[in-house]
């Protein structure tokens, strides 16, 4: 309960993140899929319009990163990133579970949200509450390129945030992963990495057949990408993604 008290504001922020990032993926994929779309009518090229799915949600992830409230609470926005640091020892088991419930409860509410604002828009077969499917190579490859892609990205940012000259620079390297795994690896796996956000989608849609695969490999990818990175020289600096910024940072006892 001491812990609840003093960090309920970042678990709240966390929520409020994966909320943000849940409206901006409905929305854009309302835009750019939803058959009635004007922009979807005009573009009739699916990569064309998955890459500018990804540049949405790319910068979406960035906007997010680098918000003020991103600073405060580190910006996971996903159970995964949040356990490999536990793994790390970078965050305490009390935090590491206010923020995983903050993040799925998020994720709900964000996708929530967007149904009382778009109605049945949502669950239009093209949109379909933007849930996470394997692609038509199965759930094998479904489940290996989640892993993969999750392995990458966190491998990414445990590099770029542990390097004081890199630092600053790891919201965009996240970002720029997302829009790229969107553009290209989407047709594999739908492209998560994050169980919160496939977790709002699902329970949204009613569609649990294939949830295992996006809470389990984000899970191990990630904590594989940790493991490698421990036997690196470069020691983790501190569990957020965004740290040299005025915020307090509940991890390291900066600026509280």
């Amino acid at each position: 309960m001491s812990l609840l008290r003093r960090h309920w504001p970042e678990y709240l922020i966390e929520a409020t993140l994966v909320g943000l990032f849940m409206l901006s993926a409905s929305s854009f994929a309302l835009l750019l899929e939803h058959p009635g779309s004007p922009l979807r009518a005009a573009l009739t090229d699916a990569f064309l319009r998955r890459a500018l799915m990804g540049c949405a949600m790319g910068l979406t992830a960035i906007a997010l990163v680098y918000s003020p409230f991103g600073q405060r609470s580190g910006a996971h926005m996903n159970p995964a990133v949040t356990l490999t640091f536990l793994h790390l020892g970078k965050v305490s088991a009390g935090d590491a579970a206010g923020y995983v419930m903050a993040q799925f409860a998020g994720g709900a509410a964000g996708m929530g949200l967007a149904a009382l604002l778009y109605g049945r828009l949502l669950a239009d077969p093209h949109v379909d509450y933007v849930v996470t499917r394997p692609g038509e190579h199965g759930v094998g490859v479904a489940f290996a390129a989640e892993l993969v892609i999750s392995f990458v990205l966190l491998a990414v940012v445990l590099r770029v945030s542990s390097a004081p000259r890199s630092a600053s620079y790891t919201g965009l390297c996240a970002g720029t992963l997302v829009a790229l795994y969107i553009t290209f690896e989407a047709p594999l796996s739908g492209m998560s990495m994050k169980p919160a956000r496939s977790f709002g989608s699902a329970l949204s849609a009613r569609d649990w057949m294939s949830y295992w695969i996006y809470l389990a490999a984000p899970v191990a990818g990630m904590g594989l990408a940790a493991f490698v990175h421990t036997r690196a020289p470069l020691a983790v600096r501190c569990a957020k993604l965004h740290h040299d910024n005025p915020r307090r940072c509940i991890f390291c006892g900066a600026n509280s």
